[in-house]
């Protein structure tokens, strides 16, 4: 993710400054923070593994990155549904790119969402749990046409309207394609 998005945004005329590597599972981003704010660029561009958006956006409001002009570009994972409302305020302005949103307006989305939360206690649904449903969607539909020894060729080319929108499997290279989104948090409390 670090190299093409250094390549695409020097291609568009930007200048990365640096980078930081931070160790996977970190309890305080702060220090990794200060360094890159030590830079004063306009932006960051992090990737943190899902579940650790919390703990990354804390050291980022912590080290007032934002109040300095720096603003937080991420991948989806940064700000993920489930763990969102508890990032509070420091995640507004923060623009992230993914393939999921509990705020999806889709009415897909939107059924999803309402069975999501009625079937588990109030929570959020989360990119995880749509690639759970979309897996489970295409077991289902690729077992009313096929048996086991020819489900890999029937699921070739299947598509659907997931709750993260339009998916359809690769005929070539059997990966999912899907929209990527850009997101912009407005505010916590979704």
């Amino acid at each position: 993710m670090e190299t093409i998005f250094g390549q695409r945004f020097a291609a568009s005329g930007g200048t990365v400054v640096g980078d930081v590597r931070i160790p996977l599972k970190n309890p305080d981003y702060g220090p990794f923070v200060q360094r890159a704010k030590d830079t004063a660029p306009d932006a960051i561009f992090a990737f943190v593994p899902s579940g650790e958006g919390a703990s990354f956006m804390k050291g980022f409001a912590n080290r007032g990155l934002a109040k300095a002009g720096g603003r937080l570009l991420a991948t989806g994972n940064v700000t993920n549904d489930d763990i969102l409302p508890s990032m509070g305020d420091a995640a507004i302005g923060t623009v992230t790119a993914h393939y999921y949103s509990a705020a999806h307006p889709s009415p897909e989305n939107k059924a999803y969402v309402e069975a999501f939360r009625k079937a588990n206690g109030g929570l959020r649904p989360n990119f995880m749990s749509v690639g759970g449903w979309d897996g489970m969607h295409l077991v289902y539909e690729v077992l009313k046409k096929a048996d086991g020894d020819s489900f890999v060729v029937a699921a070739r080319g299947m598509s659907c309207t997931s709750p993260r929108g339009p998916v359809t499997i690769d005929v070539d290279t059997r990966d999912i394609v899907h929209d990527t989104y850009i997101r912009g948090c407005r505010t916590a409390r979704r």
